[in-house]
């Protein structure tokens, strides 16, 4: 192996540990420690603290609290306990895990942190995405070398009078640095450095794997520059490179640590509590939807994304009216790059798993060119006015005359929105209502065309075979053999004003983007004849009667907006009662969600709009916290359970997938996804200085790609704290490992596993519980001990059950 396959090979090694992080505008939820997850839980937290210093267990009175409210089942703790041979008293354990909180961190050398510091301000300039107005110059030839162009002007750099004194490349700078050190020692050395501020890491890592991002494109840069600039400026400041590393044979605490004994008690009751509400009488002719008669039919069927905040939704509009709900991930399967009507950029539209396979872009229809004209005038002037004031704001000389001149008016609508924020929503949908929406006269370009994009790398549109196969997989994933009227695929979406974290309130599986879109693509694909005639000779027969709609639901305030430009006159009435049905649904859920605030429910839906619209608020919603388990299933297991928006709900009908290949779809692709955004979530709850964001009041938004605390320093990676906590004291999200509840044969289910052990490995190892409700078992339940070995669990019976 040459000396610099070496050298790229160690990098790739050592960049293992850190995960990916994406910009704040295409948030994407994930594992912060998903390069330990080849680890059994204990051990990984264990090594994560070595490494990036954050704790990977709840604090003790996390638990104290969980088990002074009952959430934590004495029975299930005193087994687990028993199990690991701890003969303790459950206080007792408490007060030693509190005596043992001492802080444990390691200070850094004053030269490191100004290796960080100095580091930090170079990467913001450098990896800004449009927000700054003076962009950093040279970015086009690539970090490193932007940089040693330009280090000799910066007076935080000592030593460095001209640029011809450092290496000429970033290759030549990392073997100047490692020149007196063995190669044996550069991975670690490596995975040091690389994980110092493992926020820049990751949005590098990112950025440098996504050969189709234009700002990588205009500002390239990799790990090995870097590597480059970091160990040359540690030279010039003195601090050190080398670093002894996490010892894997260090004497740590042996076996389970009693911290997880209690973190795995919790998930056991709350797992039993799952189960007991869960229906398991739904047996071998159980399925989401079957052949039904007329009578049996219902008036509308509405799938949502499996997002937590769909299950709150889904029962306000099941008890509405005669609706059927489905949960399927919420880019609906379509693999997209995706570019609205009047967007700038493109966005892929898919979870980041999955590579985009197609280019869609919204085209207007030629028969309404009136609206579009209308659109295009009113959108024209709104943009010009938005670009006339931020030119105002941000110009040197323009400022001072725009505060002269309009000072009291802008004073007066700041105040405005400040103290009424309610007004500020009324004056926005009375203006979106003048304005027709781009979804009423632009249909998205399905078909396929001869030509690539511009770019080449993705054909636009998709084959009949392919559009036929988006809406089979759907509906077999989904186990539909019968449909209604109407079906409507309903995409989520945000909104809140001033909020740096809004991408992490939209669609995960649409890669923090609107999940509106999605819909209107497979209802699109669905309307079509040519794709309904070809599934019927796939075995999936349409009713001629049976028309596909696109809605997307605003989490934030829980109102569903139809795309209903292009229904027919025949379901017309359908739709209008669909409607006033959903304007039901929307003040059962707000009045839910709004309980915990102390709003009266006739207020609720005011209450929403409130929090959309004020730029001062923290927690414009709660997003997915308390996020703890995954049913994959018919909906009749859980239909008419308050599951607490607490369960991603994934439909499933084992008697329709004689192969299990639509839950082998499911287990290897959402089920993966959610285990992201599950630990995400527990990370960020249990340290999140170092796993989440802290405090938006401090939070200091950089270059369009993430915030900071305060003024400097690393790229803050998760969720702030405002999104976990009720108050300083007060956790909201209770951090727990996911569970997921399958409905289908056990054998079922261990084949899957045995055939991808990239999956069985997340359970095998901790990372997440399994359980199995077998309907040729007459419902019994099976707990996965790992290894591809289940255990009977008890449950119980039929009469006692509630």
């Amino acid at each position: 192996m040459t000396h610099n396959h070496y050298l790229d090979d160690s990098i790739e090694r050592a960049a293992e540990t850190v995960g990916s992080v994406w910009p704040l505008h295409s948030f994407v939820t994930a594992n912060p420690l998903s390069g330990f997850e080849d680890r059994p839980f204990h051990e990984a937290v264990a090594e994560a603290e070595a490494t990036f210093g954050g704790r990977g267990y709840p604090h003790p009175s996390v638990f104290r609290t969980a088990w002074a409210e009952g959430r934590i089942d004495p029975e299930a703790l005193r087994s687990e306990l028993d199990d690991h041979g701890v003969d303790r008293d459950p206080e007792a354990l408490l007060e030693d895990m509190e005596a043992a909180e001492a802080d444990s961190g390691t200070d850094t050398d004053d030269a490191t942190a100004e290796v960080d510091r100095v580091l930090s301000k170079w990467l913001a300039a450098f990896l800004d995405e449009g927000k700054a107005e003076w962009a950093m110059p040279n970015r086009e030839e690539g970090f490193y070398a932007a940089w040693r162009e330009l280090a000799p002007y910066d007076s935080d750099v000592p030593g460095c009078q001209r640029s011809s004194a450092l290496p000429e490349t970033a290759t030549e700078a990392l073997e100047a640095a490692l020149s007196d050190r063995p190669q044996g020692e550069w991975e670690d050395l490596f995975e040091h450095h690389l994980a110092a501020l493992p926020g820049w890491t990751g949005l590098v890592k990112q950025r440098a794997s996504d050969g189709a991002s234009p700002w990588q494109a205009e500002a390239p840069i990799s790990l090995t520059d870097y590597l480059a600039v970091r160990l040359t400026l540690s030279d010039l400041l003195d601090a050190p490179v080398a670093h002894e590393g996490f010892d894997a044979d260090a004497d740590h605490e042996e076996g389970v640590p009693i911290p997880e004994i209690w973190l795995t008690a919790w998930e056991q009751s709350y797992r039993q509590r799952l189960l007991d509400d869960i229906d398991r009488t739904v047996g071998e002719e159980a399925g989401d939807s079957g052949d039904e008669t007329d009578d049996e039919r219902p008036a509308a069927q509405l799938v949502f994304c499996i997002d937590t905040r769909s299950e709150i939704i889904r029962r306000h509009v099941e008890a509405a009216g005669a609706y059927e709900t489905h949960g399927y991930a919420g880019f609906f399967g379509v693999p997209m790059r995706y570019q609205g009507y009047d967007d700038d950029v493109e966005i892929d539209a898919c979870p980041p798993i999955v590579d985009p396979q197609h280019r869609v872009v919204d085209r207007p229809e030629a028969r309404k060119v009136d609206e579009t004209d209308t659109y295009d005038l009113s959108i024209g002037v709104v943009s010009a006015a938005r670009k006339h004031l931020k030119a105002l704001k941000t110009n040197v000389a323009a400022a001072f005359a725009f505060v002269e001149g309009a000072g009291g008016a802008y004073g007066a609508a700041m105040a405005t929105r400040t103290l009424s924020p309610e007004t500020v929503h009324d004056a926005v949908d009375a203006i979106d209502s003048r304005i027709p929406s781009s979804a009423d006269f632009c249909t998205p370009t399905v078909d396929r065309h001869d030509h690539a994009h511009a770019g080449g790398d993705l054909p636009q549109g998709m084959t009949l075979g392919e559009k036929a196969t988006y809406a089979e997989t759907a509906f077999d994933l989904m186990g539909w053999e019968g449909f209604a009227r109407l079906v409507v695929f309903t995409g989520h979406a945000s909104e809140t004003t001033n909020n740096p974290f809004e991408a992490s309130l939209d669609c995960g599986a649409c890669a923090g983007n609107p999940g509106g879109p999605s819909a209107r693509v497979l209802a699109t694909i669905c309307n079509d004849p040519e794709v309904q005639a070809e599934l019927r000779e796939r075995g999936i027969d349409i009713p001629e009667d049976t028309h596909f709609l696109a809605a997307e639901h605003n989490t934030t305030t829980d109102e569903i907006t139809l795309f209903d430009a292009g229904v027919p006159e025949s379901h017309r009435e359908d739709v209008d009662r669909l409607r006033a049905d959903l304007e039901e649904a929307r003040a059962g859920a707000t009045a839910e969600r709004t309980e915990s605030m102390a709003v009266d429910a006739d207020d609720s839906v005011r209450e929403t709009e409130r929090r959309a619209a004020d730029w001062a608020e923290t927690r414009p919603e709660w997003g997915l916290a308390g996020n703890a388990s995954f049913v994959i299933g018919p909906r009749d297991l859980t239909a008419g359970t308050d599951l607490d928006g607490r369960a991603f709900l994934h439909s499933y009908d084992w008697t329709t997938d004689p192969e299990g290949e639509a839950l082998e779809a499911i287990m290897t692709g959402p089920l993966v996804v959610t285990q992201w955004i599950n630990n995400q979530y527990y990370f960020a709850t249990v340290d999140n200085a170092v796993y989440g964001s802290g405090s938006k009041v401090t939070q200091n938004p950089v270059g369009n790609v993430g915030v900071l605390q305060g003024n400097g320093g690393d790229l803050m990676t998760g969720l702030p704290l405002q999104s976990l906590q009720v108050d300083d004291e007060r956790v909201y999200h209770q951090p727990l490992r996911l569970t997921a509840v399958i409905h289908a044969p056990t054998e079922r289910v261990t084949g899957i596993l045995a055939r991808h052990p990239e999956v069985a490995r997340l359970f095998d190892n901790g990372w997440l519980d399994l359980s199995v409700i077998d309907p040729t078992q007459d419902g019994d339940r099976f707990h996965y001990q790992g290894d591809l070995e289940w255990e009977p669990t008890l449950r119980t019976p039929v009469a006692q059950t509630h």
